[in-house]
């Protein structure tokens, strides 16, 4: 009783004894006595119930504040998923010029939502490039001499300000220029739209602060690679959330809240250090002499998804042609001019056999699997490279036009130039070809990939033979795969495909001979065989291919299947497993090809150099098709009338005196070195790698491009730009 006040008690006590003096029997005194604890411990609870109700009031309000806690979380995650599954939920959107590393402008249409800026190359949302992270950027105009207004987002301690996915999900954007990881530079047409952007950013910052990062993952690591901020932030780029995953976002960003508030003030008070380093001033000139002194000259080819691709069902039923009566009448023509053996390479053959692309983009056909070829590079066990190289080969096959279809001619001078992209290794293989001779017809090509460690070159000389029933197009040539770092080359050769039933018979397409891949240095060689269908021979009998693998004398397995199917490996130890089978699901898994678009082609490639003849073909006009053929073949003649007794210059390949072999002029052996190499591009056919830029200064070598390059090395982690292997503007 030591807490209640000395009166209270002094006053209850002094009515109660007053009360025992008026008693006069024992037994009623002792009741009174045992009334008289139960009151006092009453009057103790009472007065201890009065002293502490304070700390009940502030629990009390404690609760509520929980509630309206609670309740505010629910808001704000409604008001986010609205956000974000409502495609009319946009501030602004527009086009907008962008600058990328290579000091090079792209226009990219830009719409901007609560929080995020997605970035696309036309209006329609199929074409993602990438999205910015509003919560981790700050925006300051920037002074510019040329026309229109530029401003700047960027992240005050050099981190990433992209997102790891797209809208919809995507993991690969389409193709772009490089663009930096921790700031984007924009440019506005006037300064009137430029301003309204500005004001836009403006409100979509301020709507931003749900996404907010914890200073923690802000200081281990940028948005790409802390474990929460990867699950935030493919909460906030999924399709569909969910509520209870937006309720998740929610609980971890509001737990969080103290360490936001110390993320915001260790970030503001680090940028304010660096705006004092500069006499005090908060302006871009800094950051804008860096940036220009890291980005190359160079300028780099803008490549797009290729829209459509055909490609027929494996087994003989695609590789038969039934030619129509007019047709076999233009066969005929053509076939009184044929004598058996002759060489067709100078023969004009009808429009209805062609398909309606060029020998140099038909040979890219390879590469939609070189994801293969870096799976080769990595591979420690020798023979595990021989293997997986085999595995790359045949699936270079199964692609494969519906019917009996022969690929143009090119012309002389003729390039093509595709690539396709690596999510995997964040890498591009890069492939260009270009026709050096018209008679005979030789066609060079050149493929790499020099962060995944390999290139390929080679030439074909494409020969034809005429039997009387059949003919067959032999490719006279080979390929070198070299592995740039385990210094391991592998000599290629090519199948003959042969056709008949020309005169009698279904006209029917195979391929057929012996091909091998042989490496010199660890002595594994690999044989295979392409079987043509025999005259009593099944369907079974149809793309037999059969083969071996062996190192010196010593068989170590052999390979049987079909060449546009599923293809088996027999260990010597007795073991069996699937060396190729092109599922639907391995199809679903192939590189999507990048091609240029046709607009910024030159007048030699491929695509824009035939584009008349491939209209005609789509529509079926036969005749127009010959025509413009005759055109093109026109031409070339006039050309090499004109050239006279001078021979022909290719413009990217050069014939080796030593090995009389054609190579790529500008071919690099070096290994990718993650510590000096930043991106390998491509520009008007020339393949090349930006590489950090080393100066001198007093004896000593040092990088300008570190701080920039850092978050460009292998060895710790990619950076999640979108697309950034590639760059663009018109050639």
């Amino acid at each position: 009783l030591s807490s209640v006040h000395p009166s209270l008690l002094q006053s209850e006590s002094r009515m109660f004894n007053n009360g025992l003096e008026d008693c006069s029997s024992p037994t009623e005194k002792l009741a009174r006595k045992e009334s008289l604890k139960y009151l006092d411990l009453h009057i103790f609870r009472s007065a201890h119930k009065t002293m502490t109700h304070p700390k009940r009031l502030r629990l009390c309000a404690l609760q509520v504040q929980k509630k309206n806690y609670r309740q505010e979380k629910k808001r704000a995650a409604k008001e986010l998923s609205s956000a974000l599954k409502d495609p009319s939920v946009v501030i602004t959107a527009n086009w907008l010029k962008i600058r990328g590393s290579l000091k090079s402008w792209t226009k990219l249409w830009c719409a901007l939502k609560p929080g995020v800026l997605l970035i696309y190359k036309t209006p329609k949302s199929d074409h993602w490039v990438g999205t910015l992270l509003l919560n981790a950027c700050k925006l300051i105009e920037r002074p510019s001499k040329k026309d229109g207004f530029c401003f700047k987002l960027y992240h005050p301690l050099d981190k990433s300000i992209w997102a790891v996915k797209g809208p919809k999900g995507e993991n690969v954007g389409s193709i772009t220029q490089p663009l930096p990881s921790n700031y984007l530079i924009f440019r506005a047409a006037s300064e009137s739209d430029g301003r309204c952007w500005m004001d836009a950013l403006e409100l979509a910052l301020s709507c931003s602060s749900l996404y907010k990062l914890t200073a923690k993952a802000g200081r281990d690591g940028d948005l790409s690679t802390s474990s929460e901020s990867s699950h935030i932030l493919q909460l906030l780029q999924s399709t569909a959330l969910t509520d209870a995953e937006l309720l998740q976002l929610a609980n971890q960003q509001m737990e969080n809240d103290g360490y936001s508030e110390k993320s915001e003030h260790d970030a503001q008070e680090d940028w304010d250090n660096g705006a004092n380093e500069n006499g005090g001033r908060l302006t871009e000139e800094s950051d804008m002499d860096q940036s220009d002194e890291l980005s190359p000259a160079l300028q780099a080819t803008s490549y797009v998804e290729q829209s459509q691709e055909e490609m027929a069902e494996a087994g003989e039923a695609s590789q038969v042609e039934t030619v129509s009566e007019e047709n076999k009448g233009l066969i005929w023509t053509l076939l009184k001019q044929l004598r058996p053996g002759m060489d067709l390479s100078k023969v004009v053959l009808p429009t209805f056999i062609l398909e309606p692309r060029s020998f140099l983009d038909k040979l890219s056909d390879y590469y939609y699997h070189a994801n293969l070829l870096s799976e080769a590079a990595r591979e420690e066990s020798p023979y595990g490279r021989i293997k997986q190289v085999v595995r790359w080969y045949l699936s270079g096959f199964y692609k494969k036009p519906k019917g009996l279809k022969k690929p143009y001619n090119p012309i002389l001078g003729e390039t093509f130039r595709c690539c396709w992209l690596h999510p995997q290794t964040d890498s591009c293989t890069f492939y260009i070809a270009e026709q050096i001779s018209h008679h005979p017809p030789i066609s060079a090509f050149y493929v790499c990939n020099k962060k995944d460690g390999f290139y390929i070159s080679g030439s074909i000389l494409a020969k034809s033979k005429f039997y009387g029933n059949s003919l067959s197009a032999i490719l006279d040539g080979r390929a070198r795969l070299m592995l740039l770092g385990r210094d391991e080359e592998y000599i290629i050769t090519m199948p003959y495909a042969h056709c008949k039933g020309i005169l009698y018979g279904t006209m029917t397409l195979e391929l057929g001979g012996k091909i091998t891949i042989e490496c010199e240095k660890t002595k594994y060689v690999a044989e295979l065989e392409f079987k043509l269908k025999p005259f009593l021979g099944g369907s079974s009998s149809v793309n037999v291919i059969s083969g071996k693998i062996q190192q010196g004398d010593e068989l170590l397995a052999t390979v049987d299947g079909h060449w546009d199917g599923e293809v088996f490996l027999q260990e010597k130890s007795g073991q069996q497993e699937h060396l190729w089978n092109p599922t639907p699901e391995v199809r679903s898994t192939r590189l999507k090809r990048q091609v240029v678009q046709l607009d910024q082609q030159g007048q030699f490639e491929s695509e824009r150099l035939w584009q008349h003849v491939t209209s005609a073909i789509v529509d079926r006009d036969q005749n127009q098709a010959t025509q413009e053929k005759f055109v093109l073949e026109e031409a070339q003649r006039n050309q090499a009338k004109d050239r006279g007794d001078q021979p022909w210059r290719p413009r990217l390949f050069n014939l080796d005196s030593v090995t009389n072999e054609w190579t790529y002029t500008h071919i690099d052996t070096r290994p990718w070195d993650p510590e000096r190499c930043l991106v390998q591009f491509e520009k008007h056919g020339v393949i090349q790698t930006k590489e950090k830029s080393q100066r001198r200064h007093k004896g000593l070598a040092y990088s300008r491009a570190s701080a920039w390059a850092c978050q460009q090395k292998v060895s710790e982690r990619d950076t999640q730009i979108p697309l950034s292997i590639l760059v663009s503007l018109p050639n």
